[in-house]
């Protein structure tokens, strides 16, 4: 058999492929590293550039939810940056005042925050705008203002568990144990499971006189004890606000009694009837 000679020039161009191949293996490698299997360093800039890049949402309403679930994580600082993005890209709404409200309020400024707030109340948001001003005067002490800030709003708003309880509990500290009886029952019908809402009801009961009931309606809903420490001190600032109330009016209330005395006709007598409703029939609202 004869046998062929390769010639140099072949076998010079074999070891040329074999380098352009493995040059060709390295590049592969390489454009595989910077996609599916990028590189440590790459990865962090990677996420870096994902984390600093603005969301773009397609439509306002996107961008208004995804501003929204950042209030819900407690991201209210980096809320407002994005509450400022959107309106600069789609305008001012209601929604984006209200937002921003809330942001500034949850961020310790309370100026702005109100000023924030009063803007919504000649819109369809305003009975939000009253709850807002109500819970900055609440926040400050001023319990007489955040209850008739928190009145105007449950009157817009008159289904709203959450303004019932928060009018409710303004009103017990302000020492308006009797007059946060109604909203509390109308925000626990609505509401029975809302933690806030039972809390409150809780806080009426202790601060009604009823610290029995109180105790199994905290013990029937398994509140913290943190919670129930809390409820506690609240009621006593609820007592103190009631004798505060009461020394003031006193003097006010001996004048009127005698004058009424003197104007109302014979026979007529004051109510002194218990218009409270049975314990039992107040824990088994929130029962269910």
């Amino acid at each position: 058999m004869q046998l062929i000679k390769i010639p140099n020039y072949s076998a010079r161009a074999m070891r040329c492929a074999c380098s352009a191949l493995a040059l060709a293996l390295l590049g592969a490698c390489a454009s595989q590293q910077s996609g599916y299997g990028i590189g440590p360093q790459a990865e962090r800039q990677a996420m870096l550039q994902r984390t600093n890049r603005d969301p773009a949402p397609d439509t306002p309403g996107m961008y208004l939810g995804l501003i929204d679930r950042m209030q819900s994580q407690g991201l209210y600082f980096a809320s407002l940056a994005h509450i400022d993005a959107f309106e600069k890209q789609y305008g001012v709404t209601p929604d984006s005042i209200l937002l921003r409200a809330d942001a500034l309020r949850m961020t310790d400024q309370p100026e702005a925050s109100a000023g924030a707030y009063g803007q919504l109340l000649q819109t369809p948001l305003a009975a939000r705008g009253h709850r807002g001003l109500g819970l900055i005067a609440g926040g400050q002490g001023d319990f007489g203002r955040a209850a008739s800030e928190l009145q105007q709003a449950a009157q817009l708003a008159p289904t709203d568990a959450t303004v019932l309880s928060d009018l409710g509990y303004a009103r017990l500290r302000a020492g308006d144990v009797a007059g946060a009886r109604v909203p509390l029952m109308k925000a626990a019908e609505l509401d029975s499971t809302n933690p806030k809402v039972v809390s409150n009801i809780a806080l009426f009961l202790l601060a009604n006189g009823q610290a029995a009931s109180a105790q199994a309606l905290m013990n029937q809903q398994k509140l913290g004890l943190d919670v129930r420490a809390a409820i506690r001190s609240d009621a006593a600032k609820v007592a103190a606000a009631s004798r505060d109330g009461a020394h003031a009016g006193a003097a006010v209330t001996g004048m009127a009694v005698a004058s009424s005395a003197r104007n109302a006709p014979a026979g007529t007598v004051a109510s002194t009837q218990n218009t409270m409703e049975p314990a039992p029939r107040l824990l088994q609202r929130f029962a269910q």
